[in-house]
């Protein structure tokens, strides 16, 4: 008999990995109930998310067996109540409440309290009051890059609700380090999005041959880069870098570029910026990429000739699918880069391009592409493998057997 399982993360706003890694659990576990959450009730399916519950409430009315609740991954470790409060806020709302609570930090802890409901100052990583009794905690392939480097009381908060975990994994080994000198037991796992492919590649491959992706392959036969830029590129310098860069791009590759955003949470992906470098370059073969649905982002990546950005799981996409790929670092956001290199640096292989900064992305396109398609290939295997090694002590806990893993 399998154990009912309540899947938790940040899956509860817009942003491809966390929309991901609940698609990637719940094809792991298939046949056990499921239950997604995350700190608010959200309904992200127009986006091809799930109808996420509020752990809180699903915590508070849970009857029958304890269930298994899975940290499904992402850097939970050390997102910020007050990130966290943000980023579940519309676009609007969340403009207005970083400019009335920044300088107002003692109302601001108010607000994120009345916002979570709970003190807790990393609440992805689950309050104990929202744990329903008897439940096995899982967190799989988690991330915390800074966590040794946070404040003494969010690090003991984190560490002992690892402490009294089941199961624990983290998918660098910054992370690792740090869970360990804590005396946690944990182990080094792959992202489980490098798994999309082997688990997704049909449903992909279908929206490929449609909508804008089959739009794009139609204007450009000889392919596209696909250009991913958090909000932190958005001032006029960078971007007049960043269009210079697209000039020698397409002069180097012959390709077309198009612009597309991996999140639209708060904090994340800024939609005017494909607008803005289209009117610096209102001449080359470059597009904006309108859709935000996960699987029209899968399936733009997967058809692309090299991914370029500083999403973590756009790279991760293009990982899983072969496809040649470099992050940008952002210009301001040190942790940022902190998080791809740490996370691509565990699983890259030597001599694949990890990131680099804005002036420097043709360069680094270039160096992308020329990585052997065998060496990208096998790098994709290789991880499916791990990733599902990785993943089997999740599905023993539940009481499934690892080996229907194989089958995949």
């Amino acid at each position: 008999m399998t154990t009912a399982a309540i899947l938790y993360g940040a899956f509860d706003r817009h942003n491809l990995g966390d929309l991901l890694l609940a698609h990637v659990s719940a094809a792991l576990l298939g046949g056990t109930p499921l239950t997604f959450t995350g700190l608010a009730a959200r309904d992200l399916r127009a986006h091809g998310g799930h109808c996420v519950r509020a752990l809180a409430e699903v915590a508070s009315s849970w009857r029958g067996a304890p269930p298994a609740l899975i940290h499904v991954g992402g850097e939970l470790l050390t997102c910020h109540a007050w990130q966290a409060a943000v980023m579940l806020q519309p676009a609007q709302q969340a403009r207005q409440a970083i400019a009335y609570f920044e300088p107002r930090p003692q109302e601001q802890l108010q607000w994120v309290r009345r916002t979570l409901g709970t003190p807790a100052l990393a609440p992805y990583a689950a309050p104990i009051e929202w744990i329903p009794p008897g439940a096995r905690v899982v967190y799989h392939a988690v991330g915390g890059v800074d966590l040794a480097a946070e404040s003494p009381a969010l690090r003991e908060e984190v560490t002992a609700r690892l402490r009294a975990a089941d199961l624990v994994s983290a998918r660098d080994r910054l992370t690792l380090a740090a869970l360990q000198q804590a005396g946690i037991e944990a182990r080094l796992v792959p992202d489980p999005a490098l798994l999309v492919e082997v688990l997704f590649r049909d449903r992909i491959a279908r929206r490929a041959k449609q909508g804008e992706v089959a739009a794009l392959r139609a204007a450009w036969p000889d392919g596209f880069v696909a250009l991913q830029l958090s909000a932190d590129f958005g001032d006029d310098r960078t971007l007049d870098t960043l269009a210079a860069q697209i000039d020698a791009l397409v002069a180097d590759s012959g390709c077309g570029v198009v612009c597309f955003c991996a999140g639209i949470a708060p904090w994340h992906d800024d939609p005017r910026l494909g607008e803005r470098l289209m009117a610096r370059r209102p001449e080359a073969p470059l597009k904006r990429f309108g859709s935000v649905d996960v699987w029209d982002l899968c399936a733009l990546i997967s058809a692309s000739r090299a991914y370029a950005g500083s999403s973590l799981h756009g790279r991760l996409v293009a990982m899983a699918f072969g496809v040649p790929r470099v992050n940008l670092r952002p210009p301001a956001s040190p942790a940022q880069a902190r998080k791809l290199a740490a996370v691509a640096e565990a699983w890259e292989p030597h001599g694949v391009p990890i990131a680099v900064p804005p002036n420097e992305m043709a360069q680094g396109v270039r160096l992308s592409m020329a990585v052997e398609a065998a060496l990208r290939q096998e790098t994709a295997s290789r991880l499916v493998q791990q990733s599902l090694a990785g993943f089997a002590p999740v599905q023993s806990l539940l009481g499934l057997t690892p080996t229907a893993l194989k089958n995949v």
